[in-house]
């Protein structure tokens, strides 16, 4: 599998056209990676539990694998429990070889087209994945789409966050700038309206431990896609790096890696990974967008030009940058 490293001589990622995938991530003076991922390039083949990939054409979950749009009914594979499909479905943007476009030091532009019908969704998508290391120690990611007719347009980077390097998530601070989150049923698809964080367990808005709650829910950042915005802020005392999410989009889905299971694959860390390994923090649209219309639209139509844009800004506690 090809590896493509970008640095700054600060931070310094390695990326993988398969998945657009963001498979190690490094700050000078942090002995260990930022994100989990695979030792052996074959694991990045089966990678089930999405390590590292830039997810789509509709990340999260779809109600059923189906969805209506001008009028007509569009049957999706059906890759999470048989009933639902689930970041694209079983053959998305994850699993596909993506083009290299462009490269330098410090960025690196992948190029996919997915066709019309492609895994059951309408309209034909051409993307673009821009990966660009910024000073003093950022990873940007823009993800640019058009789509020859209407489609369904929802990219998000699912990389697994340990700031710790080794050990689980649970006490890593979390902060998300979210007053409102979206309750799901057993199958994780949104019961309706958002509801407030206020009382429960689901609120970040003051910085505290991740714990071992199962969360795998979808933070509401706003009604819209808007500028740039601080969303979270994620922070291990063991390791003293914070990193500083900011993003474009209006959803922020946060998964504690509750079902990672995977005691014999050869990891980065040399530990395996395990429940509460990663936090995933998933900048996208609202799951199950496109049978909601109360939720920010996950639609793009006839040539409109979607844009996706997420900075993982990384320091120390103690202020230094590396």
């Amino acid at each position: 599998m090809q590896r493509i490293v970008i640095s700054n001589g600060i931070l310094t990622a390695t990326l993988s056209p398969l998945g657009a995938s963001l498979c190690d991530l490094r700050l000078d003076g942090v002995d260990h990676s930022l994100v989990l991922g695979w030792s052996e390039p074959q694991d990045y083949l089966q990678n089930d539990d999405y390590l590292g990939p830039i997810v789509g054409r509709c990340a999260n979950r779809i109600a059923g694998g189906c969805y209506r749009l001008g009028g007509q009914e569009y049957q999706l594979d059906q890759n999470f429990r048989d009933r639902h499909c689930l970041h694209g479905g079983e053959d998305g943007a994850a699993k596909q070889d993506w083009d290299l476009r462009q490269q330098s030091a410090t960025h690196v532009t992948f190029g996919l087209h997915l066709p019309d019908g492609h895994m059951g969704f309408g309209g034909e998508l051409f993307v673009e994945a821009r990966f660009t290391i910024e000073d003093p120690a950022a990873l940007v990611l823009e993800i640019e789409a058009r789509s020859k007719g209407a489609s369904i347009c929802n990219f998000a980077p699912h990389w697994y966050f340990n700031l710790s390097g080794a050990g689980d998530i649970t006490d890593h601070i979390l902060t998300i700038v979210a007053d409102r989150y979206l309750p799901v049923d057993d199958d994780l698809i949104p019961l309706g309206d958002p509801a407030e964080v206020s009382g429960t367990v689901f609120d970040f808005r003051t910085p505290r431990e991740v714990g071992n709650y199962p969360f795998d829910h979808n933070f509401c950042l706003s009604d819209q896609q808007r500028p740039e915005k601080l969303a979270a802020t994620l922070e291990s005392l063991r390791s003293g790096v914070r990193m500083d999410l900011s993003t474009t989009e209006p959803g922020l889905q946060v998964y504690s890696g509750t079902y990672l299971n995977h005691p014999g694959r050869k990891t980065l860390s040399g530990a395996p990974y395990m429940a509460w390994s990663g936090l995933a923090l998933e900048p996208q649209g609202w799951p199950d967008a496109v049978n909601n219309p109360a939720y920010p639209s996950v639609i793009l139509e006839h040539g409109q030009l979607y844009r996706n844009v997420s900075r993982f800004a990384f320091s120390r506690i103690d202020g230094q940058c590396g």
